[in-house]
């Protein structure tokens, strides 16, 4: 019993500390503090890929151009420490992928 409650205590503090991005300060909870210019880019990037629920519904022209959104974010992203560039690169080529397959499927002849 007192293993498995040590268990559950370490997973949440192990959620707690991944999800510190989320709390009300905008920061960790521990490191240095990460200056608003840096973190501009989050919010474009939630913003282009907020869309990846309704990519079959949004018109060829929108998809370029969040396409064209995710293909400028990149670099940005790419002067990020390592953990974070990993992870954000990875999510962001998974929402330009959707991007295009769907527009590729709008193209293709029926």
């Amino acid at each position: 019993m007192r293993r498995s409650v040590s268990i559950v205590i370490s997973a949440v503090a192990s959620a707690i500390i991944l999800v510190g991005g989320l709390l009300t300060t905008g920061c960790p909870p521990f490191g240095p503090a990460i200056s608003l210019a840096q973190e501009g880019w989050k919010t474009e990037y939630e913003s282009v890929c907020a869309k990846t629920d309704v990519a079959m519904a949004l018109p060829a022209e929108e998809l370029k151009e969040l396409i064209a959104h995710c293909d400028k974010l990149k670099p940005r992203i790419e002067a990020e420490e390592e953990s974070t560039r990993k992870v954000y690169l990875r999510r962001l080529k998974m929402c330009r992928d959707l991007y295009e397959y769907v527009l590729e499927s709008k193209q293709q002849p029926k």
